[in-house]
């Protein structure tokens, strides 16, 4: 008999524990750890809970967390499902250029193989007033199969957390950060390409003088016919195109740095660590890093899900809210269940 469950941050805890992977759970920048958007928050949007300050985007990527090839002309592929700037804050971290951006992601099974690649895009203003279909994305950084690895197997192995290098060049001001990995364990067949996209607000300070004048709106970032998105990844020799525009001529090689320094904070999660010493360590079992805890609420009882519930009838109520989940999990590898 499992034990009923009444406390919205139980609630929280388990979806976060049976739902959610593939995700940026913020940065480190010289150290100090940026809290990015996590699932809890979601949930206690829903029930009125309080969230703490963050840069990450709220997004509703509560099933197995991808955008698929037949949605690249939706906004979903921009920040992902239903991606807002709603409650992020602009003001928090900041990066000079020249210095280096951690992102640390939540467990990534090393079944899904394939590139990692950050954006760039400026705005002016008020965060909360930015229309993600008008940024303008220029690509800084890409890594795909390089030295007998893939860039995403490589991330694991570094604590899952991924160093990118912010261009010397890149001139000061306000940009939503666009982080993703593209998983092809699938991209063999057509629509079968898994994209993570995942944004974050971070300034750019220091003496670069250059804005990036060749973005892309992210609706015409990637065609499903691009090379390195219906692609096969389990060919004797491996030749892979890192799909998307190409690199920003500010940006140097595109490579990033090999190894991710440790954090200084306690803030801090495991995932930004001291990496393993082997690139296919296994993933480390961590939840979410959250900077406070997310106040408990009553739920709604208008959501459809009763005061007091088993895990069943949670995960039950979670596959509906999640719409469209089940026909993606089938081809999705369940690494974390």
């Amino acid at each position: 008999m499992y034990k009923t469950i009444t406390s919205l941050s139980a609630v929280a805890a388990l979806a976060a524990t049976v739902t959610a992977h593939g995700i940026v759970t913020g940065v480190s920048i010289d150290g100090a750890w940026e809290q990015g958007f996590v699932l809890d928050y979601y949930y206690a949007k829903q029930y009125g809970g309080d969230i703490p300050e963050h840069i990450g985007w709220y997004a509703e990527n509560l099933d197995n967390g991808f955008v698929e090839p037949s949605a690249y002309g939706s906004p979903d592929i921009i920040c992902h499902k239903n991606a807002s700037p709603e409650g992020s804050s602009d003001t928090m971290a900041s990066v000079a250029a020249g210095g280096v951006v951690e992102f640390s992601w939540t467990d990534w099974p090393e079944s899904h193989v394939g590139p990692v690649i950050t954006y760039v895009a400026p705005y002016t203003g008020d965060i909360a007033d930015v229309n993600k279909e008008e940024l303008k994305w220029t690509k800084i950084e890409g890594a795909g199969y390089e030295n007998g690895e893939w860039a995403a197997v490589k991330m694991i192995g570094q604590n899952n957390t991924w160093p990118v290098t912010v261009p010397e060049s890149l001139a000061a001001g306000k940009y939503v950060f666009r982080h993703e990995i593209i998983a092809l364990h699938a991209a063999g067949d057509e629509n079968g390409a898994q994209n993570y996209p995942q944004c974050l607000n971070i300034e750019v300070t220091g003496s670069g003088t250059e804005t990036p004048s060749d973005g892309v709106v992210g609706t015409e970032l990637y065609k499903s016919d691009d090379a390195g998105i219906l692609f096969n990844p389990y060919t004797p020799t491996i030749d892979y195109p890192v799909p998307g525009p190409a690199l920003w001529s500010g940006a140097g090689s595109g490579s990033a740095p090999s190894t991710p320094s440790t954090p200084t904070t306690s803030a801090a999660p495991s995932a930004s660590a001291a990496p393993a010493t082997s690139a296919t360590a296994a993933p480390v079992a961590s939840s979410p890093p959250v900077s406070k805890p997310v106040a408990s609420a009553t739920p709604d009882t208008g959501s459809g899900l009763p005061e007091e519930f088993t895990i069943d009838t949670f995960i039950t109520w979670l596959e509906g809210k999640a719409s469209g989940s089940a026909s993606k999990a089938r081809r999705h590898a369940r690494a974390f269940f």
